[in-house]
């Protein structure tokens, strides 16, 4: 009986783990401060309601010890946002900001917020990352 609990839970943490799993792509050149801007492909999806796709965005400090991002809101080195993108009309929205002081907080009404056009090298070269493939995001 007890191997049937373990397993159990093990099997149940596990799963809970992979829910939460972060595969973080870079997508900007690393910095001559060894800082480095990446997106978070499990989180990515396309939002139903405004056809954008929406994006966590962290910077990380490449090759530090002890490791130092990019990591999810919470975490004690996170910093970030959550972008949604228009990939067609080339433009990005900021929904909210994080950092280790600021929690993320999601407004109910973000997609109502005007976007702008995609013009620094940080965002395009994160348009270029997540559009990429997003047809296959999942629809949240």
């Amino acid at each position: 009986m007890r191997r049937v609990i373990a397993t159990a839970l093990f099997t149940t943490l596990a799963a809970a783990g992979a829910v939460h799993a972060e595969t973080w792509k870079g997508y900007s050149a690393v910095s001559a401060n060894n800082l480095q801007w990446s997106y978070d492909a499990d989180y990515s999806y396309r939002d139903a309601k405004s056809q954008r796709v929406v994006a966590l965005s962290a910077v990380g400090k490449v090759a530090a010890s002890p490791r130092m991002g990019p990591s999810a809101p919470g975490a004690a080195d996170g910093v970030g946002s959550v972008v949604a993108l228009d990939c067609k009309a080339q433009t990005i929205l900021l929904v909210s900001g994080y950092s280790p002081k600021k929690p993320l907080a999601i407004p109910d009404d973000w997609r109502s917020a005007p976007s702008k056009k995609v013009e620094s090298a940080e965002d395009k070269a994160l348009l270029a990352a997540v559009c990429t493939g997003a047809e296959n995001l999942p629809v949240k």
